[in-house]
């Protein structure tokens, strides 16, 4: 009969002297995440049922929703769903290979010159995620021998690009031109090629970056622009254009990538620029490259979104108006937003247990706004991130801004 404690310990005899025990998968998880349970920052998701809305059920309960990237509330526009359900219906669910392979369909192609033709640029590529597009367009551009030049606050996905690149990476304070400067000269004697990376709207400050002074100086050394807007495409600038249309600086930006999955309510990603910058992804971006391509329904919810910031930019000035409105009741109240001029509005809290404790009381009120803690932003700087939409009514906002006002001052150590 088999016998599990003398194999072990057959096994275990024959190991070499010295040589430590091997540790097995769920071992080395378990040490790991009661690591992460130790330093307070062990995260679980929450189940929510419903279509993407002002109002959702979390975990059972109604609550208003204050957590999203669904800025304009476009994910269930009837006409968006509509155009979802046709090509599902019409070209089915997957495009079922790569872009290079067989999954180049015609819509494909449709979305990126109807993107190409919304923001003013030669061409547009679409990638499975703004993630992907990042870690596909920085190690196009630069590599070994080369430069990248990176805000401090910059999103995860570009620091990892930074990072595959194989470039020479300098991290400059966040948004500070001045070290943006000293980066660039420091740089200028051996990189052959410079690339300055920014954000467009800070994902966790609703700060926008100082683009037209980030431009100027980058120009001025001879470096390129990218601009990662995934949170100010289709919120921001007179047409929706972004953060360089707000800030008048479209024609100053080399690079522009945005997301299909916040403010245009679908799925997916893009790269708008040159035609030579298209045609150069397309045949090194290995994150284009090995991929498949977005499904038929994202692409057309995508295409019918994009026209609908044309017809309805009443959901751009009501998303900026409810950001306004929730900013200064808070702001009447002593409590800090800064430094956000944006939708996305932070509550500073201090810890992370008292983030998500603020997190868990709002919810049983019935506001879910997600606690942010370390490794999101930086230790001791938990927050309350807070993101309005533009279907939020006055009375919701004052609603909200209420219950955080009464819930942080029960808070220990929050009057």
């Amino acid at each position: 009969m088999w016998d599990a404690d003398s194999t072990a310990e057959r096994r275990e005899a024959r190991a070499p002297l010295g040589r430590p025990a091997s540790v097995g998968l769920d071992d080395a998880a378990a040490e790991t995440l009661r690591a992460i349970q130790e330093r307070g920052t062990y995260r679980r998701m929450r189940t929510l049922c419903g279509a993407q809305a002002p109002r959702m059920e979390v975990e059972g309960k109604e609550v208003l929703l204050f957590a999203g990237s669904n800025y304009l509330d476009l994910a269930h526009h009837p006409a968006v769903v509509e155009a979802a359900a046709r090509a599902a219906r019409d070209l089915g669910c997957a495009a079922a290979g790569s872009r290079l392979i067989n999954g180049n369909l015609a819509v494909h192609e449709a979305l990126e010159d109807q993107l190409a033709e919304f923001l003013g640029t030669e061409s547009a590529l679409t990638f499975s995620t703004g993630y992907m597009a990042n870690l596909g367009v920085i190690p196009t551009l630069v590599g070994a021998g080369d430069a990248v030049v990176s805000d401090a606050l910059n999103h995860a996905s570009i620091v990892d690009a930074c990072r595959l690149s194989r470039a020479t990476l300098r991290v400059f304070p966040h948004a500070d031109v001045e070290g943006l400067a000293a980066a660039l000269d420091e740089v200028a004697s051996f990189a052959r090629r410079t690339l300055v990376v920014v954000d467009g709207v800070y994902s966790m400050d609703g700060d926008l970056a100082p683009l037209a002074e980030i431009v100027r100086c980058a120009k001025g050394h001879g470096a390129m622009v990218m601009l990662d807007d995934a949170h100010g495409f289709g919120t921001l600038g007179a047409r929706g254009r972004g953060t360089a249309e707000e800030l008048g600086v479209e024609h100053g930006v080399d690079v522009f990538v945005g997301t299909l999955g916040k403010a245009l309510g679908s799925f997916g990603a893009f790269v708008a620029g040159s035609k030579l910058l298209r045609e150069l992804l397309v045949n090194t971006a290995r994150s284009f490259i090995f991929t498949c391509a977005l499904p038929p329904p994202q692409v057309a919810a995508a295409r019918a979104a994009l026209a609908l910031l044309a017809t309805e930019a009443w959901r751009r000035e009501q998303l900026a108006s409810n950001a306004a409105r929730l900013r200064s009741r808070l702001g009447e109240c002593g409590i800090s937003t800064a430094p956000s001029t944006t939708h996305i509005v932070p509550v500073v809290v201090g810890e992370s247990a008292a983030a998500m404790e603020l997190c868990e009381r709002l919810l049983a009120r019935g506001f879910y706004a997600q606690g942010i803690r370390h490794p999101s932003v930086a230790e001791g700087t938990a927050r309350l991130r807070i993101t309005p939409m533009a279907t939020h009514t006055a009375a919701e906002i004052d609603a909200l801004a209420a219950a955080v006002v009464a819930e942080l001052s029960r808070l220990p150590g929050h009057p």
